[in-house]
């Protein structure tokens, strides 16, 4: 299931969403020029951490693995990743979107229980 195409559109918006929030967050962090150069760092920098730490043969990836890291560790970068987005809306008390993106992150792991189990045996 991890990596049917519905679950992986799933992932992708999921993803797309997080880095969105990251950006609308960091543009707020401060009120001069720097605002600009946060919104673009700040989800450039998870995106670079997104792409570029993977496990060989992903499935539900391209299976490309610029710098390769054991499955847990994917799995870790996952979780702090939609982790810092769902923070991100309680910081900015967006309280329901950040229920919801919790949710919704929760039900695509548990329905890609399979891709986890494999991430977890690398």
């Amino acid at each position: 299931m991890g990596s049917n195409p519905i679950n992986l559109a799933l992932r992708f918006i999921l993803e797309i969403s997080s880095l969105v929030i990251i950006g609308i967050w960091s543009y707020k962090l401060s009120d001069d020029f720097s605002r600009y150069i946060w919104m673009i760092l700040i989800p450039v920098f998870w995106a670079t951490i997104w792409g570029v730490f993977n496990v060989p043969n992903d499935p539900s990836r391209s299976g490309k693995a610029p710098v390769i890291v054991p499955g847990y560790l994917r799995l870790i970068i996952e979780i702090l990743f939609f982790g810092f987005g769902c923070w991100v809306l309680y910081n900015m008390e967006q309280f329901n979107w950040c229920i919801l993106l919790i949710s919704v992150v929760s039900i695509h792991y548990v329905i890609s229980y399979d891709r986890i189990r494999w991430l977890l045996s690398k």
